[in-house]
């Protein structure tokens, strides 16, 4: 954590001169473009993965058709035909599993009174009136939902529901196409599910420190704007 530290703030001193009091908070959104960045590849991949799963969908439905009085062959012809053809159904998660390691190193560095046997010295950066370490909950201990550090995160709650809004929408338009829905036990769940996962990240901005609420935040927009690129 102490080598993680240290880069927030290396960073933090480089983007001084342009964000002030607010540079270590600009330091994270830096941080998260950048492991997005090194991740992009396999986004892309995935992206054509699930391209290929979707020019996959006449034969499942042929598959579907051929063994509808038997699941079990069914799911394992399925199985078969993404083997052979070489998609992934499950391909798509990569990308977010790399990052999580990202995350709770994040999460923990500004969940920690002290790194390397010295005081934490970013839990005193700020963006605006919120310290980076704080939760939502201690904004409205302090001010209230609408005191320095609530409005701070009112703006933040606002950029998350637009950006879930536009996944929500988006998602509507494009349900996921896994295998047809019914191929792997729950994909049809998953399906119906996914449009409403984008809201979630309201629950996680407001139960971890600011600095890790910025990191969700700045990973969901790159995710959107990236969606809609590498998928359109």
């Amino acid at each position: 954590m102490s080598v993680f530290a240290s880069l927030v703030e290396h960073l933090a001193d480089l983007l001084q001169p342009l964000f002030g009091a607010a540079a270590a908070a600009a330091a994270i959104v830096l941080f998260t473009a950048l492991v997005r960045l090194l991740v992009h590849p396999l986004s892309r991949a995935a992206a054509r993965g699930q391209k290929a799963r979707t020019a996959l969908q006449p034969r499942i439905a042929e598959l579907r058709s051929k063994h509808a009085k038997d699941p079990e062959r069914l799911r394992k012809a399925v199985l078969e035909l993404h083997a052979a053809e070489k998609v992934s159904p499950l391909s798509g998660c990569l990308p977010s599993l790399l990052q999580a390691p990202a995350f709770f190193v994040l999460y923990h560095v500004f969940s920690s009174t002290s790194i390397g046997g010295e005081s934490n010295g970013l839990l005193g950066h700020r963006l605006f009136a919120a310290p980076l370490g704080d939760h939502w909950a201690d904004a409205l201990a302090e001010g209230g939902p609408v005191g320095g550090a609530g409005l701070v995160y009112l703006a933040l709650f606002t950029v998350v529901a637009v950006v879930a809004t536009f996944n929500y929408l988006r998602a509507k338009r494009t349900p996921l196409p896994v295998t047809g829905g019914q191929d792997v036990p729950g994909a049809g769940a998953l399906t119906k599910v996914m449009p409403f996962m984008s809201f979630l990240t309201l629950v996680t901005v407001a139960v971890v420190p600011l600095a890790a609420a910025l990191y969700v935040i700045t990973s969901t927009t790159w995710s959107a704007v990236e969606r809609a690129v590498l998928y359109r």
